[in-house]
């Protein structure tokens, strides 16, 4: 009865590590995929040395360390852009300057995803959602920049404010001619538009 209890047991530490490694192939962050990965490697290695499959355990332990280091490496990068974000939080309010005043109640659509893209906006008071994303942009923040550099030029997301709002819209031409004048306004587009970019890719769900 005890053997076929451990033999039950063994079974079970192998069929977690199994399900642990698929879930790690359906991450689509690198943060989860890591925890994932290193949960099926512990799985996996207690599996192996209980069953003394020693090529699998010796791959395990190569694993585990290369895993928890790429994890902390992730956790690094994350602390590093929040730290970047807080510290050297851009102004755009010079879109003021060249925008168009626009005024939105609460539940109003700015654009809807698929519009066709023909402006960025700099929110002067209230604040905005990506639908179905759950970000909220806020007072000072911009959002619908990064459709600007898409080769579809659609939008990737519905926008909806979250309460009564008011922004300056920015066109196509605008931009390009506040870029020129000054250049370190598309250089706080870039670093934000990487920031973004980054954060999703590190687990952060960032859409505009």
């Amino acid at each position: 009865m005890d053997q076929i209890t451990t033999y039950h047991l063994i079974e079970a530490i192998g069929w977690i590590g199994s399900f642990l490694t698929v879930a790690t192939y359906a991450m689509n962050t690198m943060l989860p995929l890591r925890v994932f990965a290193i949960a099926a490697t512990i799985f996996f290695g207690v599996y192996a040395a209980l069953l003394e499959l020693w090529p699998l355990l010796v791959m395990d332990l190569i694993l585990l360390p290369i895993n928890i280091y790429r994890l902390w490496q992730i956790v690094r990068l994350r602390k590093a852009v929040e730290h970047s974000r807080k510290e050297h939080e851009a102004d755009f309010s010079v879109v003021r300057t060249y925008g168009k005043k626009r005024s939105f109640k609460a539940d109003s659509v700015v654009f809807e995803k698929g519009d066709p893209v023909d402006s960025l906006y700099y929110i002067d008071r209230g604040s905005v959602e990506i639908y179905g994303f759950g970000v909220l942009r806020q007072s000072g923040d911009i959002f619908g920049e990064m459709a600007f550099f898409t080769d579809s030029a659609k939008r990737t997301a519905t926008v909806r404010c979250h309460e009564d709002t008011i922004v300056y819209e920015l066109d196509k031409t605008h931009f390009l001619r506040l870029q020129f004048e000054d250049p370190s306004f598309g250089m706080a587009i870039m670093r934000t538009i990487t920031r973004r970019l980054m954060r999703e890719a590190y687990g952060f769900e960032e859409h505009a």
